[in-house]
């Protein structure tokens, strides 16, 4: 049976400080879930809806009292593990009176919701992005709406030559899309690997105006893609010519971990959680916020032209010719796993 999503799998729902002592929802592959953190600073995570009327239990006036969430339309009364333990105007609570709750997992920056069946949770790899919360990396991160399908994004990540076209000024120069790419597939492992690397290459304002470089750079883009949600590139930006040393360190070399979380919300809307870790300028205010706006400036150009693209799919007729070529190993190899892991 194919689903629209990828079922059995760990998806991230919001970044840890996005979750606090207010009720919070977000919709992850089509499920309205509700989070908070208990008095001690465990996240929960439990269906969004009031088992009574199914009133969203986000939306106010409910709200919580200690560690139970009150009901805003009837006062039901949910316990941090689902269960509800009241009801107004009788002391019995239905034995049925409990929300389905979701395992949850906080792990470098993100939270993590397993959708699936939960006892396949403990024995499904969350997937790792330590440098998200790591001494010695500096991060900038947000998340945008993109309201199309989660395979639109995935496409877009994994071939890189649009930079050249899409992100020019900022992250794009023509040896981007002339640089021939090389891509593997460890299907055991269950990870994408592209990679682009570039001998002699224009230095973008992106790298520029964060590293100081101004001449010709070795620029080196190494995709790692876990399907069917975490996208990992390592960029290498050095002065062209400065390889990494004969034992592994290369300390005149500049890196940026770029993430991407892709958590689809419905069949044709995605959360685009996006961050960039960094290993210089680790305590210059004016690098961060230049980093932060112009990569958020990049995603936002990436979403006009996805939302775009979504809508053009969406609207025309089945068996519409799609060419691919060799740029698009990597996305077509991601397509392939993704599908498989559907069923």
């Amino acid at each position: 049976m194919t689903t629209a999503f990828v079922p059995n799998q760990w998806y991230v729902a919001a970044y840890t400080r996005e979750i606090g002592r207010e009720l919070f929802t977000r919709t992850v592959c089509g499920e309205s879930i509700l989070f908070w953190r208990t008095a001690d600073g465990a996240v929960t995570a439990m269906s969004d809806r009031c088992v009574h009327r199914r009133f969203p239990l986000g939306e106010k006036p409910s709200h919580l009292v200690g560690d139970t969430v009150v009901c805003g339309y009837h006062g039901f009364t949910y316990g941090a593990d689902g269960v509800c333990v009241a009801v107004p105007g009788q002391a019995r609570v239905p034995r049925t009176a409990r929300l389905r709750t979701y395992p949850v997992v906080e792990q470098d920056s993100f939270v993590w919701v397993f959708i699936g069946e939960p006892e396949r949770a403990a024995a499904t790899r969350i997937p790792r992005a330590p440098w998200l919360d790591m001494p010695g990396w500096t991060v900038v991160s947000g998340m945008e709406p993109l309201a199309a399908r989660a395979s639109l994004l995935v496409d877009n990540l994994l071939d890189l030559s649009h930079e050249t076209y899409l992100h020019g000024g900022y992250i794009g120069t023509p040896e981007v899309a002339e640089t021939p790419i090389t891509t593997e597939v460890d299907e055991e492992a269950g990870i994408v690997h592209v990679s682009r690397r570039m001998a002699d290459a224009a230095c973008p304002p992106f790298y520029a105006n964060s590293t100081g470089l101004t001449g010709r750079i070795t620029r080196w883009q190494d995709i790692e893609f876990t399907p069917p949600c975490l996208y990992l590139l390592h960029s290498r930006i050095a002065p062209a010519g400065v390889l990494p040393n004969d034992d592994g360190t290369d300390p005149d070399a500049f890196h940026v971990e770029v993430v991407y979380a892709i958590t689809p919300e419905t069949a044709s809307t995605t959360h685009d959680f996006w961050a960039v870790a960094r290993d210089f300028a680790l305590d210059d205010q004016d690098v961060s916020d230049y980093l932060a706006a112009s990569n958020r400036t990049v995603v936002l150009q990436d979403v006009a032209a996805l939302d775009v693209l979504e809508q053009v799919i969406s609207g025309e007729p089945d068996g519409y010719q799609e060419l691919s070529i060799n740029i698009d190993t990597g996305g077509l190899a991601a397509r392939r796993m993704i599908a498989r892991m559907r069923g």
